[in-house]
């Protein structure tokens, strides 16, 4: 028994290897790394390894926030922290899918592991529905970056294609249930029952959803298109607050602004964090700019889509960050250190609508970790905004963040079916189309200004519409179904 545990416990840890290394665009191994987890998830010690392991390996790019020395923490400190951090979002990821598998343990759902096939059916749909829903809740909070649902992309467009009517809640739902026939066919051959039936079932499931998924990619073509400018502004984080670079800025942004202008573009944007609070250009904007940036709100500072009109030299709107960086921007100060982990220390979330209204077409904006919430982008896309624009400043991460972020941009103009553009300090800067298609995108760790063309939207995707309503009906649906097999054809 001993031995069988420890063999779980490896095969746990196995599968949460494969999922991180799957979490963007690796989705064979993700289905690989589930039917895994279903096998072991008897054992909730192995499902926590699963979990732990699995956002290690993803998120093994938050090693990169080392040296810390730039913000004011001792060099000996640095590293422990950095492990830390990344650690304790390995150990949280675990004990949530420990706690799935504890759920799944129970007399109710544990029936997927039963010969009754509706039973054992229905408490796998509930059981993936719950992981889904999960996913969606947890995008609202702090400690969310990446899951199963994003894990599709960018390599199997025709799967992502579901995300027009379920969002990413119902990406990680289907790829548990094709997991699950994965697992369920492994066993059929293991045991030599049923095995046809069980691989006929898997291939068949899973070429119903791509089949589905490909179907909802067709977007009819609009015609009207808008030059957009972007402003890739390739700084250092390490280095943007010394003197040298508080000089050449302001002067680069001027210089993109020109040259915005003379490529004939409608407006320029700008990444997150270009502008320090209450900065001025320089000159008047020669045509409409919008820049991250900060500024002071009632003696709060806050991270900003910040937008200056053409003639003007302030900002005269502007909409805030509302989902903040834990450990980072939430944390507004550590005993000893210049300004926590922040550069520009503590900050404080602005409104929860990602809607902006100004004085061109309305817009969803996310700022960098609000990329992760697609209910927030849903929510400003059905009151009124035409495309989405996401800011970020991803320095000094690596390129594997990077894709991490294309991937989840390519996701949203999915659900939502509008043109995205994304505008990073050292990428990715790029126009995502609303089929997902990657458009143009902009080379990463180099300083240009490069237009692309803007397509609007006012039609709205079944996701749009709902949001997470049709996966919550069918989770009750399967629950229902469940407790009646169980109580009362029993």
């Amino acid at each position: 028994m001993r031995r069988e545990k420890y063999v779980s416990c490896i095969i746990g840890a196995l599968g949460g290897w494969l999922a991180g290394f799957g979490a963007t665009g690796g989705v064979v191994y993700m289905w690989l790394a589930i039917s895994f987890l279903w096998g072991i998830s008897r054992n909730i010690s192995a499902a926590f390894l699963w979990g732990l392991v699995a956002v290690l390996v993803s998120h093994s790019w938050l090693l990169a926030l080392h040296p810390l020395s730039w913000i004011g923490v001792p060099g000996f400190l640095s590293l422990p922290i950095a492990i830390s951090i990344w650690f304790i979002c390995g150990v949280c990821s675990g004990l949530l899918v420990g706690f799935w598998s504890y759920v799944g343990n129970s007399f109710l759902l544990n029936g997927f592991r039963g010969k009754d096939v509706a039973l054992k059916l229905l408490s796998a749909l509930v059981l993936s529905c719950t992981w889904g829903l999960a996913e969606v809740l947890l995008a609202h909070y702090p400690l969310f970056w990446i899951g199963v649902g994003q894990s599709v992309l960018p390599n199997d467009m025709f799967l992502a294609g579901l995300a027009k009517w379920f969002g990413s809640g119902g990406l990680a739902t289907v790829q548990l249930l094709i997991g699950f026939s994965l697992w369920n066919a492994a066993l059929a051959i293991r045991r030599g029952l049923g095995a046809k039936k069980a691989i006929v079932f898997c291939l068949l499931f899973a070429c119903l959803m791509h089949i589905i998924g490909a179907r909802l990619l067709v977007v009819k073509p609009v015609s009207d298109v808008i030059p957009v400018a972007l402003w890739q502004s390739d700084i250092p984080i390490r280095t943007k607050f010394s003197k040298d670079e508080q000089i050449r800025i302001p002067q680069s942004i001027q210089d993109s602004l020109h040259k915005a202008k003379d490529l004939s573009a409608s407006w320029l944007v700008a990444p997150e964090g270009t502008l320090n609070a209450n900065q001025e250009l320089l000159e008047p904007a020669p045509i409409p700019f919008l820049a991250g940036g900060f500024r002071w709100v009632r003696g709060e500072q806050r991270s900003s889509l910040l937008f200056f009109d053409r003639g003007e030299r302030k900002s005269s709107n502007a909409i805030d960050k509302h989902r903040l960086v834990p450990l980072g921007e939430k944390v507004p100060s550590f005993p000893r250190f210049s300004n926590g982990l922040s550069a520009v220390g503590g900050l404080h979330p602005g409104d929860p609508s990602r809607l902006f209204n100004w004085s061109g077409p309305a817009v969803a904006v996310a700022i960098c970790y609000e990329l992760s919430d697609g209910h927030a982008l849903a929510k400003a896309v059905r009151d009124g905004a035409e495309w989405i624009l996401v800011l970020a400043n991803l320095d000094p991460y690596p390129i594997s963040l990077q894709r991490q972020f294309v991937s989840l941009a390519q996701l949203r103009s999915m659900e939502t079916s509008r043109d995205l553009i994304s505008v990073a300090n050292t990428g990715p800067s790029a126009l995502i189309k609303a089929s997902g298609e990657i458009q143009q995108m902009v080379p990463p760790f180099v300083e240009t200004t490069e237009v692309v063309e803007l397509q609007l939207e006012d039609r709205i995707t079944a996701y749009t519409r709902w949001q997470e309503l049709p996966l919550i009906c069918i989770f009750l649906v399967g629950l229902f179904g469940v407790i009646f097999l169980r109580f009362w054809l029993n």
